[in-house]
């Protein structure tokens, strides 16, 4: 009975000065508040990052020119760069049987224009078998075919966002002639809406034979006329032959690139498992120095909780004294501080979750394609430490409220 009691007290005197309780439990609601919606849309980010991955395909392997160890990108600048034919060989099923597909791309910077419009674009100069290996579907039209490919035809592909801006609503591209650089290029197909990706928004894109890119665009070739490459896509026949699959390539591109022996390789190869797992735990790091930073503010609310019952022990000293005059003891006057600092906290905790979920949920609304994941753990931390904050900062004003002689504190003008 004397908890429920002193809560009752509590309120009371809480409600006696409403402005002050509120500005009292202001750090505690941006702090809780603050926790919430930044671990929420850290997690988010990772759920992103993670379906953008999967969205690829399955059983995916990248190529890359150089080792990612080797230092800093300024210091990585001889590194020689792969070429259609290292695709062309990884592909060869005698001799890397658990390579199910393979795809090459070249990407660079162009300007689309068509009229008065204009747009920037990363163009990917890539082959027939690109789409189908990084699972990505056609809106409009179609993708461009091996014919295509091999007669280095100007046909192109347009990302959706490309699309939106070059033509008017509903307007029908297929066929249209477009610049890319001034070349004039036929419109053949419009890939499905994506979204944002690491490397940025990729529907801002447009795909094209990397033979015509090569020889109209970029003109980017070895001096023995083979076309490079920026990465190297396959696809593995099973998720449990991936291991086997990268000893089938490793052991291909070190013939081709004429790697000795003892030399280290100058390629890398990625899965998407590795990349999922670096980058997750990179947005993890970050999503836990977010929370922490927040938390901060949780600490300066609880001084703020301190200040404010330092004062308040201060205003009613008077009232302690008679209270003790009374009867009361000094753990009863020990526990209805600690009670109001408490309360203080946890009705801020209370009004800063909801605030941290209606924050979380207001950037999911804003944004088509992230979701922000609240997660009950991030809700019973930020609670729990809210309520932690009320008790540690709340007990030395109610340890002085405590010791106070009854006959000064009566005496007390």
């Amino acid at each position: 009975m004397k908890l429920i009691e002193s809560i009752r007290i509590a309120m009371r005197a809480l409600a006696a000065n409403k402005l002050r309780s509120v500005l009292t439990m202001l750090g505690i609601i941006i702090g809780v508040g603050s926790v919430i919606a930044l671990m929420s849309i850290g997690r988010g980010a990772q759920k992103y990052v993670t379906d953008q991955f999967a969205g690829l395909g399955s059983n995916l392997l990248f190529i890359a020119p150089g080792q990612f160890e080797d230092g800093p990108p300024q210091e990585r600048t001889n590194i020689k760069l792969l070429t259609l034919g290292d695709m062309q060989a990884i592909g060869d099923q005698s001799r890397a049987p658990d390579v199910k597909a393979v795809s090459a791309e070249f990407s660079s910077r162009a300007t689309l224009t068509r009229g008065k419009k204009d747009v920037q674009v990363d163009v990917h100069a890539t082959l027939p078998s690109y789409r189908t290996v990084i699972n990505w579907e056609m809106s409009q039209g179609e993708f461009f075919s091996q014919a295509d490919f091999d007669q280095h035809a100007r046909v192109v592909v347009l990302g959706f966002d490309a699309y939106t801006k070059l033509f008017a609503a509903n307007e029908y591209p297929i066929d249209q002639i477009i610049q890319v650089d001034n070349l004039p290029c036929r419109v053949i197909g419009v890939m499905a809406k994506k979204g944002g990706g690491l490397g940025g928004n990729q529907d801002q894109s447009l795909f094209i034979p990397l033979t015509t890119a090569q020889d109209r665009l970029f003109k980017q070739k070895t001096v023995s006329g083979d076309y490079q490459v920026n990465v190297i896509y396959v696809s593995v026949v099973s998720e449990e032959r991936t291991a086997s699959a990268t000893d089938q390539i490793i052991s291909i591109m070190r013939e081709r690139r004429k790697i000795s022996y003892l030399s280290g390789d100058d390629f890398s190869i990625i899965s998407q498992n590795d990349l999922i797992s670096v980058v997750g735990g990179v947005l993890n790091v970050l999503t836990i120095f977010l929370g922490a930073i927040a938390g901060i503010s949780l600490l300066v609310g609880g001084i703020g909780i301190m200040n404010i019952m330092l004062v308040s022990v201060t205003e009613r000293t008077r009232e302690i004294g008679l209270r003790k005059a009374v009867g009361a003891k000094r753990r009863d006057v020990l526990l209805q501080f600690l009670v109001e600092a408490v309360t203080l906290s946890l009705l801020g905790g209370i009004i800063g979750i909801s605030l941290g979920v209606g924050g979380a949920k207001a950037v999911t609304l804003a944004f088509d394609s992230f979701q922000a994941v609240v997660g009950l753990d991030a809700v019973l931390i930020a609670f729990l430490f809210s309520m932690a904050v009320g008790l540690v900062f709340g007990i030395y004003p109610a340890y002085r409220a405590s010791r106070l002689n009854p006959i000064d504190a009566l005496r007390y003008e």
